[in-house]
C-alpha cells in the first residue's frame, strides 16, 4: 500500500487504507474513509479478487469467503457509492477475463467473475440514467501475489517481459481511458 501511495503521490493526491471486504464492516470502512479524505467523491474503482478453485475442491468456509470477496463486496460497494455520488459518478469494475473462459478447476472464481460482468451491465442500466456511469474492466492475466502459486515472481516478471501476463499498471491505463 504505502509504495502504491508514493507512486501516487509523485503525480497527484491519493489516500489509502487496508482492509479486506469480505469482512462485514469492510466495505462501510472504505466508504467512510474516501469520504474521510475526498469529502465526498464521484468515481469508485472496485477491484477485489482472491483466488478460487473448483466447486468440489473448496471447502464451505473458503467458498463463502471468496463470494464474499470476489462477488458480494463487489454489490455493496456500488451500493454505497451510488448512495454518495446520488445523481453523477463513475463506477469501475475491475472484472476479469475469466469470466468467459476458464475451465472446471476454476468453476467458482469463473462464476463469480461472471455474476461481476452481469451485474455491471445491468447496474449500468440502472444508474444510467440518474447520471452514474458504470464500466466493467475484464483484464486477463495479471501479475500479482495471489498469482505466486501458479507463477513465481521470476515467472510473472517473465511473461510481463515478453507480453503475455499483464502489469497493475496496464489496468491503470485502462481505467483512466474509461474515465476519460
Amino acid at each position: 500500500l504505502q509504495d502504491g501511495l508514493t507512486r501516487i503521490r509523485e503525480v497527484g493526491k491519493g489516500g489509502g487504507i487496508n482492509l479486506d471486504l469480505g469482512e462485514p464492516d469492510g466495505v462501510d470502512r472504505f466508504i467512510a474513509a474516501a469520504q474521510d479524505y475526498f469529502g465526498g467523491f464521484d468515481i469508485a474503482v472496485v477491484n477485489a479478487a482472491i483466488p478460487a478453485q473448483g466447486v468440489t475442491t473448496m471447502d464451505a468456509e473458503a467458498l463463502r469467503y471468496a463470494i464474499a470477496v470476489d462477488f458480494t463486496a463487489y454489490l455493496a460497494t456500488a451500493h454505497a457509492a451510488a448512495d454518495v455520488m446520488q445523481d453523477h459518478g463513475d463506477i469501475v469494475f475491475i472484472g476479469s477475463v475469466s469470466a468467459h473462459g476458464l475451465g472446471g478447476g476454476s468453476s467458482v472464481y469463473a462464476g463469480m467473475k461472471a455474476g461481476v460482468a452481469g451485474f455491471a451491465e445491468a447496474l449500468r442500466k440502472e444508474l444510467g440514467p440518474k447520471g452514474i456511469k458504470v464500466c466493467n474492466i475484464e483484464p486477463a492475466k495479471t501479475g500479482a501475489d495471489f498469482q505466486y502459486e501458479d507463477y513465481s515472481s521470476q515467472e510473472q516478471a517473465d511473461a510481463i517481459n515478453a507480453e503475455t501476463m499483464l502489469r497493475a499498471e496496464d489496468i491503470a491505463v485502462g481505467v483512466h481511458y474509461v474515465l476519460t
